[in-house]
């Protein structure tokens, strides 16, 4: 288990592995009140009709959504996704899309953030808003 990120460049190295690596997720913006992030969408990321398959849209609101939230909270915990609501808007089929999260909500124990996802010529993709649970007791994530 991982201790809580303190310094941007722990988070930054963090990023750089695992699911978000497959994706190809490149994080831009890293600041407590947005984050922004990139990929290419290739031919992996299609589902059989020739556009970005749903669930990669999910995955990276909830990735960003996330990395901004671990952000945010800092030292002083985890932080686990508990709820994600994405709606798609339109069809991509290629070129970078960028994803951006912003807070809606910040409190003690959960956040809010909503992510939009936007194509090359700056045109909505899909929109989804995130619940997370700050957790201070890391040895309880994972049901440890």
């Amino acid at each position: 288990m991982t201790e809580p990120t303190t310094s941007l460049d722990d988070m930054r190295a963090q990023l750089d592995t695992g699911f978000g690596k497959l994706i190809g997720l490149e994080f831009h913006d890293l600041e407590p009140d947005r984050v922004t992030a990139r990929w290419t969408v290739r031919d992996e990321l299609l589902q059989p009709f020739g556009i970005v398959h749903g669930g990669v849209h999910c995955s990276v609101i909830e990735s960003v959504a996330s990395t901004a939230a671990a952000l945010w909270l800092g030292g002083r915990g985890h932080v686990v996704g508990v709820n994600n609501t994405t709606d798609f808007i339109r069809a991509a089929r290629a070129g970078v899309l960028t994803a951006e999260a912003v807070p809606v909500h910040r409190g003690r124990t959960q956040q809010i953030w909503t992510v939009t996802i936007t194509d090359e010529s700056d045109r909505l993709i899909a929109r989804g808003q995130v619940r997370l649970q700050n957790i201070e007791d890391t040895a309880a994530i994972g049901g440890a």
